[in-house]
């Protein structure tokens, strides 16, 4: 799985930081976890290709987190796409599409899908799940976590020992199914480990630090978090439905994830000073590591 960051800022650009966006790249596809203004332009510098965009997450309609969506549909159509897009959304999203799909003169020939989506599991396949959690903003607004689907380990002995033959019956043991060896049926959890766990990446969206977010975080390998504030602006943080860096460490704490990065940085904070960021939320939870943009992550 990789984590490419297309842009960090919060509301507004710097020269250093564009509108929020993620790029993750795993199990054939690239998704895209928001798409502020610019987000197409901000793929050019890196090897993600927006033709390849399969699915479009959207935590919230504040601009910076969708004003890039015009934009970027248009250019597929004019690049010629074909492929589905498929964009998932809180409730609303539809009032979104229409604007987007009435704004200006455009021809969109290739099929989209806007769906609208509550807490729950918004899409699973045999790799993946993907799941989303409504956090506390001050519009609605969702967290989102990709988890893998790890097979549990393939007891091979075990196998050997009841039977069965080296060969396509080791594999279809593996993925569940039933053979029958000799007259013998042997099922697959008498050769099969205890389950085993993926990797989990969590983004929070925009959001104060809140006991749904920590429970949606539970064990992330990384978790993603907002970070627009220092704990000198917290009662500004509070006021506006945002997390101070302090704020994002002690979920990653509380959660028990592995890694956290900060992203969505005001712009009152130079990058100099942003290390002030990354110091607070690290004297609550040591393994953080503050995001910029084309900073890639492989997990």
């Amino acid at each position: 799985m990789e984590i490419i960051f297309l842009g960090t800022s919060s509301a507004v650009h710097s020269k250093e930081r564009n509108q929020v966006s993620i790029a993750v790249k795993a199990f054939g596809e690239v998704m895209l976890f928001d798409c502020g203004e610019g987000t197409q332009r901000q793929m050019l510098h890196t090897k993600v290709s927006p033709m390849k965009v399969s699915k479009i997450f959207i935590t919230h309609f504040h601009g910076d987190h969708i004003l890039g969506l015009p934009g970027l549909i248009q250019s597929l159509g004019l690049h010629g796409r074909e492929n589905k897009l498929t964009i998932y959304g809180p409730r609303g999203l539809n009032k979104v599409k229409n604007a987007i799909l009435n704004f200006g003169y455009c021809k969109i020939e290739y099929p989209i899908e806007f769906i609208e989506i509550e807490t729950g599991i918004v899409e699973e396949t045999d790799e993946y799940v993907i799941r989303c959690q409504s956090v506390r903003h001050n519009v609605p607004s969702l967290a989102y976590s990709i988890e893998e689907k790890k097979k549990p380990r393939f007891l091979r002995e075990k196998a050997i020992e009841l039977g069965v033959p080296v060969g396509p019956a080791f594999g279809k043991l593996h993925n569940g199914e039933e053979v029958e060896i000799d007259g013998k049926i042997i099922k697959p959890k008498q050769v099969l480990g205890e389950p085993r766990k993926g990797i989990k990446l969590t983004y929070s969206g925009d959001t104060v630090p809140c006991e749904e977010m920590i429970e949606f975080a539970k064990e992330s390998t990384l978790l993603i978090h907002e970070s627009t504030f220092t704990s000198e602006e917290a009662q500004n943080a509070v006021d506006h439905g945002h997390s101070t860096a302090s704020d994002a460490g002690y979920v990653a704490k509380q959660s028990n994830s592995k890694k956290l990065v900060l992203t969505h940085i005001s712009t009152r904070y130079g990058e100099s000073y942003s290390k002030i960021l990354l110091e607070e939320a690290k004297e609550v939870f040591e393994n953080t590591q503050i995001a910029y943009d084309f900073l890639e992550i492989e997990l």
